[in-house]
C-alpha cells in the first residue's frame, strides 16, 4: 500500500491513495463557440496544472497548484480505460467534467490530470456513467437544458472510450423525454436484478421517481416505463421543528420540515449482493444510508436512514455528493464525498469540500483528507495579482478572496512569495496581507507619486475605493483619499496610463458589468482622479467586470481585457492610438474560463511572452501559457 506524497495536512499525510503530479502541460479543451471570436486574432493557450512549484504555509508542495480550487466538486470514480484501476472524474463547473487518469495500480492509485473538459462533453449540472446499451463499455448520462437527460453513447471500446451524443434526452415508452430536476443528481442501475436498468430520480419533495427499462428503439437506445413517484415509499424530510429556522439559513420554517436538492448513489456497502442507497440532501448535513434489507431480486429499502459512516458520521455544510469504489483493492468500498454546500452555511466549506474516507474495517471509515486534490485554494472568487512585493526583482503573487472559510467575518489577500528567480519562478505561501474588515478585496498597483515605489488602489465588495502608499514593502492608508463609485459595488480597479501623458489613470469594474473611468488630472507625483464615465466605451460584460490592460496583439498600445461573472474573459482591441484609444470587441479568450473570471497577465519567466493566470469561483488559480506551434 503506497502512502500519499502530497500531504496538505496532518490528516492528509496518511492518505492511502497516492496523489501524483499532473502532466506538465495539456492543450486547453475547446471552449464553447462564441460568435464574436475570430480565432486567428486571439492568442491560443495551453493549460498547466503544475510546471511552477507552489508550497503551502508548512512548506509542502501542492500536487496540483494551478488546478483552480473547488467549491462544489461532484466526484465519480470509474475504470474508464479498462486497465483495472479506478479513474477519477470531478465536475466543478456547469457543463465541464475534469478527468484524472489513474496511472498507478489497483492497490495504489496515482492520479494525473488529463483534461479540464473530458472529451469536450457538455455535462450540464450533473453527469453519470453507466453501461446503457449493454455492450460492455461505459456510457454517460448528463443534464440536458430544461432538466432532461442527455445520453452519450460510448462508440469506442472498453480501453479507448469515445463518447458521441446519441439522444438529446432519454425517453419513456411513449417517446416523451424524461424530466429530471437539474438540482438533483439521479442514478441508474439494475436495482432489482432483472437484467434491465432502473432510473432513479430524486425529487425536491424528498421522494424518488422510478423508471424501469422496457425495450430499446431501432438504434438500441433504452426506453423506460414510469413505475412510481414514491420508490420504496422513501421520503427524506429535514425536520427542524415547527417554526424553527433552518440551520445556517434566514427566515422561519413554518411547516417544520423541508425538502431540498439531492444526490443519489447506489453501492453494495455490506457485500450482501444487493444495492444500498446513499442520499445527500440540501437540508442534511451528512450522507444518509438506506440499507437494502431485502435481496437482489426483491429490494427492501423501507428502513430508517442512518447517517454515514456509521462509526463516525461525516457532517459538513450539507448537500453532499457521495461516490463509492474500492480504491485500494482490499475488497471493500471506500468513499469520496464532494460537498456542494447546503443549509448549514456553505461558506465554511469553500476549501474543505472534497473528502476521501478509507474503509479500514467492516463499517469503519476514516477521513484521510478533506482536500483530496491539493491546490492553491483561498475559498471562493479568487483575485490573482502579480507584483514585486519584496523588491527583489521578481514577481510575487497576491490572491484575494471573497471571505475566509475560518471565521467568515472578512476577506483576505494571501501573499505568495516568489522564492525562485525572474526566469525560474517558484512560489511559497507567506501568510496574508494585513488588511481585513471587508470582503472581495481587489488590488491594483502602480507608482502614483513618483517615488519609485508602487502604491496600491484597493477595491472591495462596497462602492468604496481606498488608496495605500507604498513604503519599503509596506502600505500606509491615505485617510484623506475619498473615492466612492457613483453606481455599482464590488469595485475591481486597474491602473494604466491610458492617454500616454505620463501619469496613471484609473478604471474600475463593478457588479453591473460596466466600467467606470477616472482620468488622472493631477500629475506623476500627485494624482487626482476625476470621473469621466460610468459606462466607459459602452462596454458591458453582463456582471462583475474586472478590467485589465495588456498589449495582447503586440502593436504597442494597450488593449483591454475584461473578466466577467459568467461570460468568460472578453477582449477589446485598441484600434486607436496610445494617446487616444478606441476599444472595439475582438472576442472571448479561447479558454474554459471559470465563473467570476479574473485575468492576470505577466511574463512570469522572462521569456518575452505573457502568461495568463485566472482566478474564479473555485478560489484557486488557473495557469495558461501562450501556445507555440
Amino acid at each position: 500500500m503506497r502512502v500519499a506524497i502530497a500531504a496538505r495536512s496532518a490528516a492528509a499525510s496518511c492518505l492511502s491513495v497516492l496523489v501524483a503530479a499532473a502532466c506538465a502541460s495539456t492543450p486547453v479543451d475547446s471552449p464553447r463557440p462564441t460568435a464574436a471570436q475570430p480565432a486567428s486574432s486571439l492568442p491560443a493557450y495551453s493549460q498547466h496544472v503544475i510546471g511552477i512549484e507552489v508550497t503551502d504555509s508548512t512548506g509542502s508542495a501542492y500536487a496540483y497548484p494551478w488546478l483552480g480550487g473547488f467549491n462544489q466538486p461532484r466526484p465519480q470514480v470509474r475504470d474508464i480505460d479498462g486497465d483495472g484501476d479506478q479513474d477519477l472524474f470531478i465536475q466543478e463547473s456547469s457543463g465541464r467534467v475534469m478527468f484524472f487518469e489513474n496511472v498507478g495500480n489497483p492497490e495504489g492509485a496515482a492520479f494525473e490530470w488529463r483534461s479540464g473538459a473530458f472529451q469536450g462533453l457538455e455535462a450540464g449540472e450533473w453527469y453519470r456513467f453507466a453501461d446503457l446499451d449493454a455492450d460492455g463499455d461505459v456510457d454517460m448520462l448528463a443534464e440536458e437544458i430544461f432538466s432532461y437527460i442527455r445520453y452519450y453513447r460510448n462508440q469506442g471500446s472498453v480501453t479507448e472510450p469515445r463518447f458521441v451524443l446519441a439522444a438529446d434526452s432519454l425517453r419513456d415508452s411513449s417517446g416523451r423525454p424524461i424530466f429530471s430536476d437539474r438540482q438533483n443528481i439521479p442514478n441508474i442501475a439494475d436495482i432489482d436484478c432483472d437484467g434491465r436498468l432502473d432510473l432513479l430520480i430524486g425529487r425536491l419533495t424528498g421522494t424518488i421517481t422510478q423508471f424501469a427499462e422496457v425495450d430499446r428503439d431501432a438504434e438500441g437506445l433504452p426506453r423506460f416505463r414510469h413505475v412510481t413517484d414514491r420508490f420504496q415509499d422513501i421520503e427524506i424530510v429535514a425536520d427542524f421543528g415547527p417554526g424553527a429556522p433552518p440551520p445556517g439559513g434566514p427566515g422561519v420554517n413554518p411547516a417544520g420540515s423541508l425538502h431540498g436538492a439531492n444526490t443519489l448513489a447506489l453501492a453494495d456497502i455490506d457485500s450482501d449482493g444487493d444495492l444500498d442507497l446513499f442520499w445527500g440532501d440540501f437540508f442534511e448535513p451528512g450522507v444518509l444510508l438506506i440499507e437494502n434489507e431485502g435481496t437482489c431480486a426483491r429490494p427492501d429499502l423501507d428502513g430508517e436512514p442512518s447517517q454515514f459512516p456509521l462509526n463516525e458520521p461525516l457532517l459538513t455544510s450539507g448537500y453532499n455528493a457521495p461516490a463509492l469504489a474500492d480504491m485500494d483493492a482490499d475488497g471493500d468500498l471506500d468513499l469520496f464525498v464532494g460537498v456542494l454546500g447546503g443549509a448549514f452555511n456553505p461558506n465554511r466549506t469553500t476549501i474543505d469540500n472534497l473528502y476521501y474516507l478509507e474503509q479500514t474495517a467492516a463499517d469503519v471509515f476514516e477521513v484521510r483528507t478533506s482536500r483530496f486534490l491539493p491546490s492553491i485554494d483561498v475559498g471562493s472568487e479568487s483575485v490573482p495579482v502579480f507584483q514585486d512585493l519584496d523588491g527583489d526583482g521578481d514577481q510575487d503573487m497576491l490572491v484575494g478572496n471573497k471571505l475566509e472559510q475560518a471565521g467568515r467575518t472578512t476577506g483576505r489577500m494571501y501573499r505568495f512569495e516568489n522564492t525562485g528567480s525572474v526566469t525560474e519562478p517558484r512560489f511559497a505561501l507567506r501568510g496574508m496581507m494585513p488588511f481585513e474588515g471587508a470582503f472581495h478585496f481587489s488590488p491594483a498597483f502602480g507608482d502614483l507619486n513618483g517615488d519609485g515605489a508602487d502604491d496600491m488602489v484597493l477595491g472591495n465588495w462596497t462602492a468604496d475605493i481606498s488608496l495605500y502608499w507604498g513604503q519599503g514593502g509596506e502600505f500606509q492608508a491615505d485617510s484623506a483619499f475619498a473615492l466612492r463609485l457613483t453606481r455599482g459595488t464590488n469595485g475591481a480597479p486597474s491602473l494604466v496610463d491610458i492617454d500616454a501623458d505620463g501619469d496613471l489613470d484609473l478604471f474600475v469594474g463593478e457588479a453591473s458589468g460596466e466600467l467606470n473611468f477616472y482620468r488622472n488630472q493631477g500629475s506623476e507625483s500627485e494624482p487626482r482622479f476625476v470621473l469621466e464615465s460610468e459606462t466607459y466605451g459602452a462596454i458591458d460584460v453582463g456582471r462583475r467586470s474586472v478590467p485589465r490592460f495588456v498589449d495582447i496583439d503586440g502593436d504597442g498600445d494597450q488593449d483591454l481585457v475584461v473578466g466577467s461573472e459568467v461570460d468568460g474573459i472578453q477582449v477589446y482591441q485598441n484600434d486607436g492610438t496610445a494617446q487616444e484609444p478606441e476599444f472595439n470587441p475582438l472576442g472571448v479568450l479561447p479558454i474554459a474560463a471559470p465563473a467570476y473570471a479574473v485575468p492576470a497577465f505577466v511574463d512570469i519567466d522572462a521569456d518575452g511572452d505573457l502568461e495568463l493566470f485566472v482566478g474564479g469561483n473555485g478560489g484557486g488559480v488557473l495557469y495558461f501559457e501562450t501556445a507555440t506551434y
